[in-house]
């Protein structure tokens, strides 16, 4: 089964870091996904750029929107995430209390499925 962790971050988080703290949690999460990789579970994970640099498309009835980041009511964003491939979700919730960002956002776990069901 595939898990998808999501890491939640709190927006502003990492402006309040110095780069040298940044650095020390970046190279702690590249050692966690090490160890995932070793153990054979891991798919593929990424660290994403801070959402002032997305944009979200829309398209209804046939119009384009365009928003550029940041988002005014977001207070959170997704900072990353780490696609797994596990055999249950207890096993995925573990590797999720183990991941370092723990100690500083949220880790949400979610199953790979339709979105129909």
């Amino acid at each position: 089964m595939s898990y998808m962790l999501l890491i939640i971050e709190p927006r502003g988080q990492r402006t309040a870091r110095t780069r040298a703290e940044g650095e020390i949690l970046y190279e702690r999460m590249r050692h966690f996904a090490g160890e995932l990789q070793s153990r054979g579970v891991l798919i593929g994970a990424e660290s994403l750029v801070s959402d002032d640099k997305s944009t979200r498309v829309q398209v209804r009835n046939g119009e384009v929107r365009l928003v550029d980041g940041p988002f005014a009511e977001a207070k959170e964003m997704v900072g990353g995430f780490f696609l797994l491939d596990v055999e249950t979700e207890g096993e995925a919730l573990a590797i999720a209390k183990g991941c370092p960002a723990a100690e500083w956002c949220s880790v949400e776990v979610r199953e790979i499925g339709p979105c129909f069901s």
